[in-house]
């Protein structure tokens, strides 16, 4: 290591002669400010453009326009309704099609058999676009709730799966060898290696499976549905109220973040470790 990078790691933070990053004037975590400050930006040039120009709402509406919208349609509780409903499929389907991955993860992570016979069925079904087969779900399940949790279901499935397999197979081949050692049985190998080397991995497919059950309710609703924030944004469309449509992507968009950031905290409450490890490699 050269002196530089000797000084830069040993510097005292309180020494006012010690380097400094160059975004330190932006607090302890610049990210905060530096998302506001590009907000304001892309907001505020959308909200130029479109006056300056005169861009006709039908094509592009102000964010005026779309916040008005927004402020409206929670107001008569007509957003606050149909986001209930889209939160309840998503939840649900999320809930289905990740305890089937988890279960089906660990039985093909412990039976090689089973993933020569199973998995290539798996991947094919995975491959079939959802589009296609929602119209069959809406069929058999009818047009309520419980269609469109069967395809946000089958949405969320897959990456819990093959996260939950490649977390079972990370486990250090040393590891498994002085449990064998210690004559552990694989129930005891399953719990004490296999299941904490996985758990980064699974929180991974989970964090990637609830942003998809979003996308897997919206794609039931808009093929048949009652209720929901894809059967309003259908009847937006028809009723040609593009700042309506916008209000709810924002809705959409805000709900997915909070779902994902909700399993991220579930993640450094349950893989601390793993989070204790980064931080002391980051320095975070």
């Amino acid at each position: 290591m050269n002196t530089a990078t000797t000084t830069l790691i040993d510097a005292d933070p309180h020494d006012p002669q010690a380097p400094r990053p160059a975004l330190a004037w932006l607090g302890p975590r610049p990210e905060l400010p530096l998302s506001a400050l590009l907000f304001v930006l892309v907001v505020g040039g959308w909200e130029l453009a479109v006056r300056l120009l005169e861009i006709t709402p039908l094509l592009l509406p102000a964010p005026s326009a779309v916040a008005a919208s927004l402020w409206e349609g929670i107001r008569n509780n007509t957003f606050t309704h149909h986001l209930g409903v889209t939160f309840c499929e998503t939840m649900a389907g999320f809930v289905l099609g990740a305890g089937l991955g988890l279960v089906l993860g660990g039985v093909i992570a412990q039976f090689p058999l089973v993933e020569r016979t199973l998995y290539p069925y798996v991947v094919a079904f995975q491959t079939i676009p959802k589009v296609a087969i929602a119209p069959l779900f809406v069929i058999w399940f009818g047009y309520g709730m419980s269609s469109k949790i069967v395809i946000t279901a089958t949405i969320a499935f897959f990456p819990v799966l093959v996260n939950t397999v490649a977390g079972l197979r990370a486990v250090p081949a040393e590891q498994m060898e002085l449990l064998t050692a210690f004559t552990a049985s694989r129930w005891q190998v399953f719990r004490m290696a296999r299941i904490p080397q996985a758990l980064p991995y699974i929180f991974v497919g989970l964090d990637v499976s609830i942003v998809l059950s979003v996308i897997g309710a919206i794609v039931g609703e808009f093929v048949g549905a009652q209720a929901g924030l894809g059967y309003l944004i259908l009847q937006r469309t028809f009723s040609m109220d593009t700042a309506g449509m916008f209000a709810i992507l924002i809705l959409l968009s805000a709900m997915g973040l909070g779902l994902h950031w909700a399993v991220q905290w579930l993640q450094r409450k349950v893989v601390f470790w793993a989070q204790a490890e980064h931080e002391r490699i980051t320095g975070a």
